[in-house]
């Protein structure tokens, strides 16, 4: 085992020496235009336009080492500039884009969000006229419960969570979501930072549907986070890739996509859907409401969905993509086949191959009620009120203390035996 525990500053080190010839997933670098259809539109109105882009971490092709910046590519070709900022999940997203002291023109949240935003008046219908680009996504990823009239929404990235573990950490291939309480690996155990995967892993390990309205199962589903708490080394989201990637934990629940980029870092690592089932997600590009520049924010839907865009982005981020121009291409073939040799059936997996007693449908987050969105918000509050690491300081608080209560009656006894001596 302490063969393969590095440091994280060996680590990056080594990383550090080799980016500059290997790509996030570990392709040759590419030359890169946009298709000819992308690259003839007339741009000149916009020129000198600032989107706001608000998305994920870790899901662009940034230019990082020898990737396209697919930003900077947009910048180039049409004279828009490109304000790109992040956030770590859907309701912190949510929480920025309600509180109004940001105006965006670009969000990318995940299905049920998409559905609350759209409930709530949040987002507005695209005008596809700007989005031609719109033909080459699968008829699959269109119709979908969240926009059944494909009004306010693009597919970008789908995919379902899993199980990441070290199997040179440990010691068994697990096959259950219960592994993530196995006291034999205490203190090595990662756990999502986010109410809405964390409290779906505790239900679906538990039979219970993801989108309950009965509170007492959100109670139930609580239970078992507790439970586990006590195995958490840490809750996480983009933070899981360092730690991972390390080796400084042995397991964690993750989006499918990012394992195969942490295995590129980690050969170590391997990944299985668990036996009881896993959510199934589609992250969706939208316009706010609120965006100040509607018909350039989708000139950028556009650029993302162009064939050779979406396969640079595709390439660099390992996610499964819903573009079948890219999903055809020879060249992404051959990238998903040296990429790992399961890559392909980790991203396309046939739910009903894995799970041939269980309804796909089941599995997808919809939109809660708003009695059941503050039972989950003051259920992971009151989960949340000590984080792992807070009580790990605790306890060093409450050792202390001890210590220097007990020397202090030492002190004392021995203060008190002088002066009986004297008397």
């Amino acid at each position: 085992m302490a063969k393969r525990v590095f440091s994280f500053i060996a680590m990056a080190a080594l990383m550090s020496a080799l980016c500059f010839s290997l790509l996030s997933c570990g392709r040759e670098e590419v030359n890169f235009e946009p298709t000819s259809e992308t690259a003839s539109i007339d741009y000149t109105p916009y020129a000198g336009v600032t989107i706001n882009v608000y998305n994920w971490g870790e899901y662009i092709s940034d230019g990082s080492e020898g990737s396209v910046d697919i930003n900077k590519a947009f910048t180039k070709l049409t004279g828009i500039s490109v304000n790109y900022t992040n956030f770590t999940d859907n309701e912190d997203m949510y929480s920025k884009l309600k509180s109004g002291g940001m105006s965006y023109d670009i969000i990318i949240p995940s299905d049920y969000m998409v559905e609350r935003l759209i409930k709530e008046g949040m987002v507005q219908k695209l005008d596809f006229a700007n989005i031609p680009n719109y033909k080459h996504i699968d008829d699959s990823y269109k119709d979908l419960y969240f926009d059944p009239e494909n009004e306010y929404s693009v597919p970008y990235n789908v995919g379902m969570i899993g199980l990441i573990y070290n199997t040179d950490l440990l010691s068994y291939t697990p096959d259950s979501w219960e592994a993530l309480r196995d006291p034999n690996y205490s203190n090595q155990i990662l756990m999502f930072n986010n109410p809405r995967d964390a409290f779906a892993i505790a239900q679906i390990a538990l039979g219970i549907d993801v989108n309950t309205e009965n509170p007492e199962e959100w109670e139930e589903a609580q239970d078992w986070l507790k439970r586990q708490k006590a195995y958490v080394k840490a809750y996480v989201m983009d933070e899981v890739f360092n730690k991972m990637e390390s080796g400084s934990a042995a397991m964690a629940p993750y989006y499918a996509g990012d394992f195969l980029s942490m295995y590129q870092n980690n050969e170590d690592l391997a990944f299985v859907y668990p036996k009881e089932g896993t959510n199934i997600f589609v992250d969706s590009i939208c316009i706010p409401a609120s965006s100040k520049h509607k018909s350039a924010a989708e000139l950028y839907i556009n650029f993302l969905l162009d064939p050779n865009v979406a396969l640079e982005n595709a390439e660099t981020i390992c996610y499964a993509s819903p573009n079948k121009e890219v999903v055809s291409n020879p060249r992404y073939e051959e990238f998903l086949a040296e990429l790992h040799p399961d890559a392909k059936a980790i991203l396309y997996p046939s739910f009903n191959e894995i799970y041939p007693d269980k309804d796909a449908d089941d599995y997808f987050f919809h939109n809660l009620s708003p009695a059941s969105l503050d039972k989950l918000s003051a259920l992971w509050s009151e989960l949340k009120i000590t984080s792992v690491e807070d009580s790990g300081s605790l306890t060093i608080y409450i050792l202390a203390a001890v210590a220097v209560a007990a020397l202090l009656a030492v002190v004392i006894f021995i203060k008190i035996r002088k002066e009986k001596r004297n008397a």
